[in-house]
């Protein structure tokens, strides 16, 4: 672990690199770009023009890049204390704080600056207010003060649906706004069964995250809720004539898929399981496969109508 007092000219060319991409937390922005590129596809009807898509996903990286790092240098103090943090790049001070500020508000001004002058101005602007909500919102407001900080901050991760349709068609309707409110209620039953996984970590920092102020039974019980609300929601593109069979079939394989390890991990929550016997980390995984599958299918069910 470097000093964190160490001078940034003493510290490894190619590791200060990997640190300041690591401030963008690029797995999670891979997310992001799964459920902004087949929006583009839908909003198109087909293939969208590839110059578009490729300063959709450019800016759209920028932006969420931007509030991730930010992000980091607000929950610095925190990140020190945390296991699945420890290894941050403030934490081990390959980035100092002044550091990651100036390249966090640099990323920002940026990709709206993108986003306007090359996509369009609603595009941009839905994207600064992404990154504004998540910083603002998220970080400095809900994720300290309330158990329902996911939920209501999540409302950032569910915004690249809309650039996506914007991009294409500089406006936004109802099949963007549907698909904003799936990911709305995928977000709290995809990350509480991580927060139940580590939710050791949150409460020795005061985080009060659900499953640090709850127990497990009261967990899995929302997570089977917002289950069923977000697999409802999903079949709601088709009959309002956005999508077709292929969508409708991948949304209820993969909705009932999910749906199945809801309960699973409820039916173990009130066996009072606990440790690995838990596997909460099963729904976990799935909901980034389930996520990846149903976008895809938003994207390739056009070509199937």
């Amino acid at each position: 672990m470097l000093d964190a007092g160490q001078k940034p000219s003493r510290r490894p060319f190619g590791a200060r690199v990997k640190a300041f991409v690591a401030l963008t937390k690029p797995r999670i922005i891979e997310l992001l770009l799964i459920t902004t590129v087949p929006v583009m596809f839908l909003a198109q009807r087909g293939v969208p023009d590839l110059g578009l898509v490729v300063l959709t996903c450019v800016g759209g990286y920028l932006s969420a890049g931007g509030a991730n790092a930010l992000n980091m240098y607000i929950d610095r103090d925190i990140d020190a204390l945390m296991d699945r943090t420890s290894q941050r790049p403030l934490v081990t001070g390959m980035v100092s704080p002044r550091e990651c500020l100036a390249f966090g508000i640099t990323l920002a001004v940026v990709s709206t600056l993108l986003f306007g002058l090359t996509v369009n101005w609603l595009s941009a602007w839905l994207s600064l207010g992404a990154l504004l909500f998540y910083v603002v919102v998220y970080t400095m407001i809900l994720k300290r003060r309330t158990s329902q900080n996911i939920v209501w901050g999540g409302i950032a991760g569910c915004m690249p649906v809309l650039i996506g349709w914007s991009s294409v068609t500089d406006t936004v309707s109802w099949a963007p706004v549907i698909l904003f409110l799936v990911m709305f209620f995928w977000t709290p039953p995809h990350y509480w069964p991580l927060s139940m996984k580590v939710k050791d970590d949150y409460a020795r920092v005061g985080v009060p995250m659900l499953p640090v102020i709850a127990s497990n039974k009261v967990v899995a019980r929302q997570i089977v809720i917002y289950s069923w609300v977000m697999v409802a929601v999903s079949l709601l593109l088709t009959p309002l004539g956005y999508t077709g069979w292929f969508y409708t079939a991948v949304a209820l394989v993969a909705g009932g898929w999910w749906l199945w390890e809801a309960h699973a991990l409820q039916n173990r929550a009130r066996a009072e399981a606990t440790g690995g016997k838990l596997k909460e980390m099963r729904l976990f995984h799935w909901s980034i496969t389930y996520v990846s599958l149903l976008f895809v299918a938003v994207a390739v069910d056009p070509f199937l109508r």
